[in-house]
């Protein structure tokens, strides 16, 4: 289950190994797509390509159109090579289509807004993991005067993950300069238009609880679908 918590950023993800003890399937190149048997795919999607030289150089687009507005994607294959493979592959086979962001967060050092699970749950995923690319360059947090947490800048475009090497289908975009373990990869940016669309998102708040009016954390009041993700040809 998801734990929603400030210092984590995580979805349920499956074992290695099926209940009736198949082993998973696994792709053969650098990234070891991996097969999650006891997690089966929200929605169905193959491995992705796991070509021996996987791209590693430049950046793609991502044309997203959400319900509050463009949310423009730049992917870095330099930063995580593997991460943009799988994602543009499950972009290309609509898997993020009309698909609802679940997960809004409001902390003093947390801000950010979770996607990628078509069930909405925080739970769901495309049916396999593959590796961290975590990131060595993100400044320390000002907040954390111990300088174990990472500043995940406004901007950012991560991975949300359930423990080491567990990535598979959700991520988060930072509204708001965040403070983290660097736990979680790095692949792109969101373009200036994209900002604007989070920022109203953001502002829209948190929808309050039976034990919570004023939530910083759970589902946003403005119902953000995702109509459609793909690759773009932005420069």
């Amino acid at each position: 289950m998801t734990a929603l918590a400030a210092a984590a950023l995580v979805v349920s993800c499956g074992s290695i190994a099926s209940a009736s003890g198949a082993p998973p399937r696994i792709t053969h190149g650098p990234c070891q797509y991996t097969q999650t048997p006891d997690e089966p795919p929200a929605r169905r999607v193959p491995l992705p390509p796991d070509p021996r030289h996987t791209p590693s150089h430049g950046t793609v687009g991502m044309a997203v159109r959400t319900s509050q507005g463009p949310l423009p994607l730049r992917l870095d294959r330099a930063k995580a090579p593997c991460t943009v493979q799988s994602f543009v592959h499950l972009a290309r086979h609509r898997f993020y289509d009309r698909t609802v962001c679940h997960r809004l967060t409001a902390y003093p050092t947390l801000k950010v807004l979770q996607c990628g699970d078509p069930t909405s749950t925080g739970e769901g995923g495309p049916g396999y993991k593959y590796k961290d690319e975590l990131p060595v360059d993100l400044p320390p947090a000002p907040s954390d005067p111990t300088g174990v947490r990472r500043l995940y800048g406004r901007g950012l475009l991560a991975m949300a993950n359930a423990g080491p090497n567990t990535n598979g289908s959700q991520f988060f975009v930072v509204y708001g300069d965040s403070a983290l373990r660097p736990n979680y990869t790095v692949f792109g940016t969101v373009g200036a238009a994209g900002l604007k669309s989070l920022d109203k998102v953001a502002a829209g708040g948190i929808e309050p609880t039976a034990q919570d009016a004023a939530p910083v954390d759970g589902t946003p009041v403005l119902r953000t679908e995702l109509l459609s993700v793909r690759p773009s040809c932005l420069p």
